[in-house]
């Protein structure tokens, strides 16, 4: 029988993708009591599994499997199902993602410890390490993880006064099953990862699953800002309204640099270095919103919001060479992402490009007067010039990174903004976006050094 120190006893689970997410999974799945078969397409992971004491094997067929732990970036409907995911299929056996596990988990134990979900296309990560920041200003025993930071198997176990901040995708949300986040936020909804879930319509459905379960005891944060979010139920649920634009009665909103409720004025954003821009406007109105329904006081969120550091490729400024600032906001995947960077800057050299998103960078039109020249680089970086073209941008293609860090700190002059926002994907030059970041803070240290980008 399970119990709360082996919930999982006498359960057989598959684990498919053993990478930053799946490995640890299948560790702590096996710690917790179950009987796991862990398989990756890649021989130095199932190498790595081997030394860390699982059992590898192919998982070709999932008959008398309890439950298959699929990576996140592993399909298992669109573009293509996985062989493993037809498996699992086949032998009707759910398809899970860690969180779920972790959920389970932590009710065996008897904790009621509070799980708090944040979603959207773009500000889960800032929105999310700033709640954990203000829980920790307010020392409340809180873990954060899910898709930023440690995976959620990686994530201690809570007692009942914890809280569990946890950043969900939408492939991560497509795999849950009795999660039920008492605290939920979706931020906002923009074009991405359409190739995943069929068409904007199946992204958002996705999206909106991190309400699914919530009841009246519970929260559903919406932000307000763009049209299809602010369209969204969470009923039973208590709905607070979020915006970074106009008063939102009962919720939380920003006024110039105000950020407020009915009540007060909570911070002054002016005083948030780390927090630049409408965009984390919304991020820190979502934060507090969020907080306030935990019970952490109105004092404990305003030094939070003063005090929070900001994350790594969110706008980070890595640098100061000669009057202009570098900054890496390698984490702007798509168009979206990378308008609210442009926006935060009056004269930019932009460095762009990788692996485009659908509609490519042709909505960016309006912040295309801040751009002194852009610098491409990456695989469709030819496709980006053509739609800078059109609207009389200056641009050169340039292919590598190095190259757009050189060329942009040579042309820039004092004032100016060498900005890291590359509205594509990573993928055809770097491991991720955080290599592809890393890089260009490694580049920018060699220019202040003397040395050659």
């Amino acid at each position: 029988m399970s119990d709360g120190r082996h919930p999982f006893a006498n359960q057989r689970i598959a684990v498919m993708g053993l990478g930053r997410a799946g490995l640890p999974a299948a560790r702590a799945l096996q710690r917790l009591g179950a009987t796991v078969r862990a398989w990756d397409d890649t021989p130095q992971a199932l190498v790595d599994a081997r030394e860390a004491g699982l059992p590898t094997g192919p998982l070709d067929d999932l008959a008398g499997f309890d439950a298959l732990l699929l990576s996140p970036g592993i399909p298992h409907t669109l573009p293509a199902p996985h062989k493993v995911a037809q498996a699992a299929r086949q032998a009707a056996v759910p398809i899970l993602c860690d969180v779920e596990f972790l959920f389970r988990a932590v009710r065996a134990t008897g904790s009621s410890a509070r799980f708090v979900g944040i979603t959207g296309t773009n500000g889960k990560s800032t929105t999310t390490a700033l709640l954990g920041h203000m829980l920790h200003v307010a020392g409340v025993p809180h873990a954060v993880g899910g898709n930023l930071g440690p995976a959620a198997l990686d994530l201690p176990m809570l007692g009942s006064d914890g809280v569990y901040v946890l950043e969900m995708s939408s492939y991560m949300l497509e795999r849950i099953a009795t999660v039920r986040f008492d605290a939920a936020t979706m931020l906002n909804l923009s074009a991405d990862h359409l190739d995943r879930h069929g068409d904007m319509a199946g992204y958002a459905h996705a999206k909106r699953r991190i309400f699914d379960r919530q009841d009246s005891s519970c929260v559903g944060v919406i932000g307000q800002d763009d049209a299809l979010t602010a369209a969204t139920e969470v009923s039973p649920a208590r709905l607070v309204r979020i915006s970074a634009e106009q008063p939102q009665a009962g919720g939380v909103w920003a006024e110039g640099t105000q950020l407020r409720d009915d009540a007060v004025v909570l911070a002054d954003l002016a005083r948030a270095p780390a927090l630049p821009g409408s965009h984390n406007a919304q991020n820190a109105a979502a934060a507090a919103a969020l907080a306030l329904a935990l019970g952490v006081s109105r004092e404990n969120i305003a030094a939070g919001i003063a005090s929070f550091a900001g994350l790594p490729h969110r706008q980070e400024r890595v640098g100061v060479r000669h009057g202009v600032v570098f900054v890496n906001d390698s984490k702007a995947t798509n168009a979206d992402s990378a308008a609210r960077a442009l926006a935060c800057y009056e004269r930019i050299q932009w460095i762009a490009g990788g692996i485009g998103k659908a509609g490519g960078i042709s909505g960016l039109a309006g912040n295309f007067p801040r751009i002194a020249q852009a610098w491409l680089i990456g695989r469709d970086a030819e496709i980006f010039a053509a739609t800078l073209a059109l609207h009389g941008v200056a641009h050169r293609v340039v292919g590598t990174l190095e190259a757009a860090v050189a060329e942009a700190a040579a042309a820039a002059r004092a004032g100016e903004t060498v900005l890291l926002s590359p509205a594509a994907a990573s993928f055809d030059q770097f491991a991720n976006f955080e290599a592809r970041g890393d890089r260009f803070r490694a580049l920018v240290a060699n220019l202040a050094n003397g040395k050659a980008a």
